[in-house]
């Protein structure tokens, strides 16, 4: 049995998996990231945390077939090089370059992408794109992240920045999105913009279930609770997630007449919701569908598999030659 490592870096911890030929993760582990301390000390925690785990296992490095890695931000797979991500504060370096060297491993045998289509890429090989040639994910957390599968490649574009998807405009002039335009999916489909939708509705009614949940306290509000009180029957909170829910309709229903997946998946803490979202989100996607009188349309499907998408998208990214 040969393996292979995946590593998903994220602005808060390192997730690192050891993963076999059927994309199952033997072993896992995670330390923080530590973003403040710079480059070279976080590539050094991804390496011992590796070779950690590969011991563990008592997996030799003549079983490891290479490594991958999910990194945020604007990645090069081309050079190894991260453009700039600046939740962990990298610009231009030389993450392959480094890695490889601490790890002992030729630099050939490394990869690097994108995080968000590296998630995709994870779903579409072993989770709940899996056996579909063209698959699209968003995930629902802090903010929209996508990932675009056609014909099982991803989509990277010219720069290696494409598939951004949260950041396509749903709302002209809209609420103001932290790339700077006004609008966009993100501004009104992350969790964070669910929250803030909750927020709103807090402040202008009075008696509703969400302000005894919260204790008439609008700093307790989350992004949990609307879903929350619309499950026991409370107006306000329903009327919270249907506008929540409309907004991302028409995300998805762009996204759906762009590429026409076969399957559409959706990750992130919002997803959790489970069918309470998708139930009523199919419903919407198909009312705005341009194939909506077609026999086959996409499949859409909560992503299954968690935190896990990035460690093995990353090790499927790094097998692909």
């Amino acid at each position: 049995m040969k393996y292979t490592i995946g590593v998903d870096l994220g602005g808060t911890n390192i997730a690192v998996g050891i993963v076999n030929e059927n994309y199952e993760i033997v072993k896992k582990g995670s330390v923080p990231t530590l973003a403040q301390r710079g480059p070279e000390p976080i590539v050094h925690d991804m390496a011992e945390l590796c070779k950690k785990l590969l011991a563990e296992c008592e997996i030799a490095m003549d079983d490891v077939t290479g490594a991958g890695i999910a990194c945020p931000g604007t990645v090069n797979p081309a050079t190894g090089i991260v453009e700039y991500a600046n939740n962990i504060k990298f610009s231009d370096f030389p993450l392959v370059a480094l890695f490889s060297k601490e790890m002992d491993m030729p630099a050939e045998n490394v990869k690097i992408g994108n995080d968000a289509n590296l998630a995709a890429l994870g779903e579409a090989v072993a989770g709940a794109a899996k056996g579909a040639s063209s698959s699209v994910m968003i995930t629902l957390g802090t903010g929209v992240g996508g990932g675009v599968i056609l014909d099982g490649k991803m989509l990277m574009g010219c720069a290696f920045g494409g598939a951004e998807l949260g950041h396509t405009v749903i709302e002209l002039n809209g609420r103001q999105c932290s790339c700077g335009r006004k609008g966009c999916f993100e501004a009104y489909c992350s969790a964070t913009a669910l929250v803030k939708l909750t927020k709103e509705k807090f402040e202008t009614t009075s008696g509703t279930l969400m302000h005894e949940m919260c204790e008439n306290d609008i700093n307790r509000v989350g992004g949990k609770t609307a879903f929350a009180a619309m499950k026991k029957g409370d107006k306000a909170g329903a009327e919270v997630v249907d506008a929540y829910i409309s907004y991302l309709a028409c995300g998805v229903a762009n996204l759906i007449n762009i590429f026409q997946p076969e399957v559409f998946t959706i990750g992130g803490g919002v997803s959790g919701e489970g069918d309470n979202l998708l139930v009523p989100l199919k419903e919407k996607v198909c009312e705005q569908i341009y194939s909506k009188d077609k026999t086959l349309k996409t499949d859409l499907r909560i992503a299954t598999l968690g935190n896990d998408a990035g460690i093995i998208g990353a090790a499927a990214f790094a097998n692909d030659k």
